[in-house]
């Protein structure tokens, strides 16, 4: 509830299913962990407020962008991946996209054709008040 900060572990429990012969098309937002078995047209994103785990099985697909916290690939994908957390790119993973991870793991056999882009973890951002400036004096 209060004070609790955000979880950076991977959710242990899918709460959602996109089941194989199913196929969606149009935006989806999730909270908690979502596997895709199916195809799914369109972007799939975590809630802001919980980091969410995608996972996308073997013999899924999907159209559109990510952007989730944590996300486990094992199908394919057509469009960019933006993983805030961790990435997964399991041995039959087919990724055309560019990537975004702060984190990654690539198992033999994985295909991404396209750029591989590492995200600095955040700093805290300083107020400019806060910024201490000094100057070389000319003497």
């Amino acid at each position: 509830m209060f004070g609790q900060s955000k979880s950076s572990t991977p959710q242990n429990r899918i709460d959602s299913l996109i089941g194989a012969g199913t196929r969606l098309d149009g935006d989806l937002t999730f909270c908690g962990g979502l596997r895709v078995d199916g195809e799914v047209h369109g972007s799939i994103s975590s809630d802001a407020a919980q980091p969410g785990t995608l996972v996308v099985s073997e013999q899924a697909r999907v159209e559109g962008r990510i952007a989730v916290a944590h996300a486990v690939i094992n199908g394919t994908v057509v469009g960019p991946i933006i993983a805030s957390d961790s990435l997964e790119l399991l041995p039959n993973a087919r990724v055309t996209g560019d990537v975004e991870y702060r984190q990654i793991e690539i198992q033999l056999g994985a295909v991404v054709e396209g750029r591989l882009l590492h995200q600095a973890p955040q700093a805290k951002e300083s107020s400019p008040e806060s910024q201490e400036l000094k100057l070389a004096s000319s003497s």
